[in-house]
């Protein structure tokens, strides 16, 4: 099949990096409508996708301005690694990374965005500043300033039609020429979660003058009487073939099964900020280490004990003198359970620490239900192992499997998860490896994402740089190395 005409335009266009293929299907698909959906699953690429789709926009007169709402956990990899690594480099450009207290070094990087001249000029925003009016009325000058390309990353964010957020983000939808979203979550995890996406690709796409309508449409509902209150709930759904006929239209949908040519694995990050608490807590261990270090020759073991109780800090615990465990308010958790929406299909979870572990399982339990995960780590009786790795590794059976490097990393096969998401980290690189292993071995017919979650700003950062470059801490790294790190 000889390929289109704008396919050979989309393929000979001066990328920075390479397409893949399903990369350039999309971008033929999308580049010149003022709405589409990236449906991609996590780990297929989307980000680069809407990057390119900005450059050729930019090179064709069309936009000099792009908004990119996205979670707290990926604005940082927005600004600091995808736009510098994918934006085609002859365009020139202004990027500026949302912050809500605004000093005046801030300020002024924000003041750059309503320069004129030629450059394309990208604001990158948390989705959480659009609740705020202080954040939407900043992006609504920015919209106003600019002729804008608006795109919503994991817009399952947005599914809420009554959230103040979701409000915001549909009015400013409006002051943008171009729109997109971008999720892997499919139509099946829960139609109704479609509405206010597309909503902000357009109001006409689906053609519903109201979201009880679309829900009359799609959903099967039953009264339910709660303390003395009569409430609909959602009993199932029909007519999900007509819907989804109706979103291909403006959509692209790709899973990694379907992607020959990607990466065997595909490695991601997903970062998060200390609390006030665990800030305070963190700079007092971090001051009472180097005060203990200060003019000692000190050796690897001591560091990484020093390193060890702040790494537990960005986890949200410590141990107190007494030898319990007090917790702190932590953005962890959170993240963890965003990105579980958003991944397809089974997933490992390893974390370090078996608090850790407990406070996972206790989560995942409460939003996915009991017989969605199973553990695998110190506590896991003997008798239970084998028959929780059995039912993780059974084909519709649990979803999620906890565990620790220690205990789990060696030995077992979990092939069925394609999706592998680092909680903590510990310093031993074999146990980082052997862990990895777990799902990427044979019996492993998809490319594998690994997500680490870091803390900003802390050792987290450190020790995952470490391990990915396949450095084991604990005997290549020297003490007073380690020291810096602190």
């Amino acid at each position: 099949v000889r390929p289109t005409e704008s396919h050979i335009k989309i393929m000979d266009y001066k990328f920075k990096t390479q397409p893949y293929k399903h990369q350039l299907d999309a971008l033929e698909k999308s580049w010149n409508k003022d709405t589409f959906a990236y449906f991609m699953e996590m780990g297929t690429g989307k980000t680069k996708v809407l990057i390119d789709n900005l450059s050729i926009l930019y090179d064709k007169g069309k936009i000099n301005g792009a908004l990119i709402v996205a979670p707290k956990g990926v604005i940082g990899t927005w600004y600091n690694q995808e736009i510098p690594n994918h934006l085609a480099d002859h365009v020139s450009h202004k990027s500026v990374l949302w912050q809500a207290n605004i000093n005046q070094k801030q300020q002024d990087k924000l003041d750059t965005l309503f320069e004129t001249g030629e450059d394309l000029h990208i604001l990158i925003m948390n989705v959480e500043a659009l609740s705020s009016e202080k954040g939407t009325r900043f992006a609504t000058k920015f919209l106003n300033c600019h002729k804008t390309l608006m795109a919503i990353d994991e817009s399952t964010t947005i599914k809420n039609p009554k959230a103040k957020r979701t409000k915001n983000i549909i009015a400013l939808s409006k002051l943008a020429k171009y729109r997109r979203i971008l999720t892997g979550s499919p139509v099946t995890k829960n139609p109704l979660d479609l509405y206010s996406q597309c909503e902000f690709l357009s109001p006409w796409l689906l053609n519903f003058a109201s979201y009880y309508s679309f829900r009359n449409r799609y959903a099967e509902m039953k009264q339910v009487n709660v303390a003395g209150r009569t409430i609909q709930l959602v009993a199932g759904f029909k007519n999900l073939g007509e819907l989804s006929d109706s979103v291909k239209a403006f959509s692209y949908r790709v899973l990694k099964e379907d992607c020959l040519d990607l990466p065997d694995k595909i490695f991601m990050k997903r970062t998060i900020e200390l609390t006030k608490d665990q800030k305070k807590v963190y700079e007092q261990m971090k001051k009472e280490a180097l005060a203990m270090m200060n003019g000692k020759v000190v050796s690897t073991a001591n560091v990484l004990t020093q390193l060890m109780r702040l790494q537990q800090i960005t986890c949200g615990h410590f141990a107190a003198d007494d030898g319990s465990i007090q917790k702190i308010k932590n953005n962890r958790i959170t993240e963890l359970m965003d990105v579980l929406e958003e991944v397809e299909g089974k997933a490992i979870i390893w974390a370090h620490y078996q608090h850790d572990i407990e406070t996972i399982m206790k989560e995942i339990k409460k939003v996915y239900g009991p017989g969605s995960v199973v553990d695998y780590y110190g506590k896991t009786p003997q008798d239970k192992r084998q028959p929780n790795i059995k039912k993780f590794q059974g084909k519709n059976g649990t979803r999620f499997l906890v565990g620790t490097p220690q205990t789990g990393g060696y030995g077992i096969t979990l092939t069925q998860a394609h999706t592998v998401i680092y909680y903590s980290n510990g310093y031993d690189l074999e146990k980082r490896l052997q862990s990895e292993d777990r799902a990427h071995r044979i019996g492993q017919t998809k490319p594998v994402t690994y997500i680490d979650i870091i803390a900003e700003d802390t050792v987290d950062n450190k020790i995952v740089k470490a391990l990915r470059k396949k450095v084991n801490i604990a005997s290549e790294v020297m003490g007073e190395e380690l020291k810096a790190w602190i």
